[in-house]
């Protein structure tokens, strides 16, 4: 199911074998997850077995509920999801986080556009968790779950499925945002991205980008580490631009200057 930036719904997936079905990530609310069911219910394919969470955010769990399915996840994301059990999601309670710094605008404002009523509700939780890598067998399909880090989410988890040559990544190759300024820190990201182009693959989902070809994901990320590489250990971002600008001989677009404040921020934010 594709994403939809209006209300951040990150892409869901199905793999389906030939005794048992998976779902990647419980979507970011119940009526998420009730449109995915409801779309699934139309295919002709082996029952839902296991739900398999890429991370913990909001986005990627809310729905963990609504799947109702053995819920599988790593560690880290578990211990994350026993603190937001613990939390009351009502407009206040989220407002009373934002100012408290315990949670981020963006977010409050895309849960409460996709859900605005909000009492009562409480997220769900897992069943099965690893620590750094599982094999679950649906019958004929095999899926690896590995962890993989990076600066998104430390928990941050991939199922790649050898047989299809497929990999959903979640979000592990996002800047941080929830620790001020979104940033990118070499010193996680680079080994992550060249951990990721070990595996096998043709087809790269990302959680809330489109699917994309071996070739288009390995130029982005590519792309990532040439800009991660160029701003070094640099903290001010005018005297980055102008020195890109003169070495490459051509203007930033949009996408490039992000990218290279995002770098920035996380040089300052490794040094502090």
């Amino acid at each position: 199911m594709p994403n939809d930036d209006r209300t951040d719904r990150p892409l869901l997936g199905l793999i389906c074998g030939d005794k048992y079905s998976l779902v990647i990530d419980a979507g970011n609310s119940p009526a998420h997850a009730n449109e995915f069911l409801t779309d699934v219910c139309k295919l002709h394919i082996p029952p839902l077995k296991y739900l398999v969470l890429t991370h913990w955010h909001w986005d990627h769990v809310f729905g963990i509920e609504a799947m109702n399915l053995i819920t599988v996840c790593n560690n880290r994301t578990k211990e994350n999801l026993d603190k937001m059990q613990k939390l009351t999601w009502d407009d206040f309670k989220l407002d009373q986080r934002v100012s408290n710094g315990e949670e981020i605008e963006f977010c409050s404002k895309m849960i409460k556009l996709e859900m605005p009523v909000r009492d009562g509700f409480i997220t769900g939780n897992a069943d099965i968790t690893f620590k750094e890598s599982l094999e679950i067998d649906l019958g004929g399909i095999h899926c690896v779950v590995d962890h993989v880090g990076g600066c998104h989410s430390e928990d941050s988890t991939i199922i790649y499925i050898p047989d299809e040559k497929t990999i959903f990544l979640g979000d592990c190759i996002c800047e941080d945002i929830y620790s001020g300024e979104w940033s990118y820190s070499r010193d996680r990201l680079l080994p992550m991205i060249n951990n990721i182009k070990k595996y096998d693959a043709l087809y790269y989902l990302t959680s809330h980008y489109h699917p994309e070809s071996k070739e288009e994901f390995f130029n982005y990320l590519n792309e990532l580490i040439r800009i991660g590489n160029f701003v070094g250990n640099e903290y001010i971002v005018n005297e980055v631009i102008e020195r890109y600008t003169q070495f490459y001989g051509k203007a930033l677009n949009e996408d490039e200057i992000c990218n290279i404040r995002s770098f920035i921020h996380g040089n300052m934010k490794d040094r502090t």
